[in-house]
């Protein structure tokens, strides 16, 4: 009994330790999205870091125009975002954590 715990105890920490270096990658992974227009385009990390914003000079003259193109093009940026975040840090804790009945939390 105590050498699963001890087994139990170790791969938790070896999960961890994934979830770190996936959050890690994650820095580098890009996510692109623009406005169905093209006119402003951002870039995020799948960490929802912001690495770029390109705004069209066509929109500098509209102020609220351009505000509502940056939170629907953010908004939809931060969802794919968030979603390849949730996936790939899912499937690690998923896969990393051991088989204890009543903690199906990540099925």
């Amino acid at each position: 009994m105590f050498g699963d715990i001890m087994g139990m105890m170790g791969k938790l920490k070896e999960t961890q330790q994934k979830i770190e270096e996936t959050k890690k990658r994650l820095d580098f992974v890009l996510i692109d999205e623009q406005s169905s227009d093209g006119l402003l385009k951002v870039t995020l990390t799948a960490n929802r870091t912001v690495k770029s914003i390109e705004i069209d000079d066509s929109l500098l003259d509209d102020k609220e125009q351009l505000e509502d193109y940056l939170v629907l093009v953010m908004n939809k940026a931060i969802q794919k975002a968030s979603n390849v975040n949730e996936a790939e840090l899912g499937a690690v804790a998923k896969d990393g954590m051991p088989n204890i009945p009543g903690m199906d939390l990540f099925k």
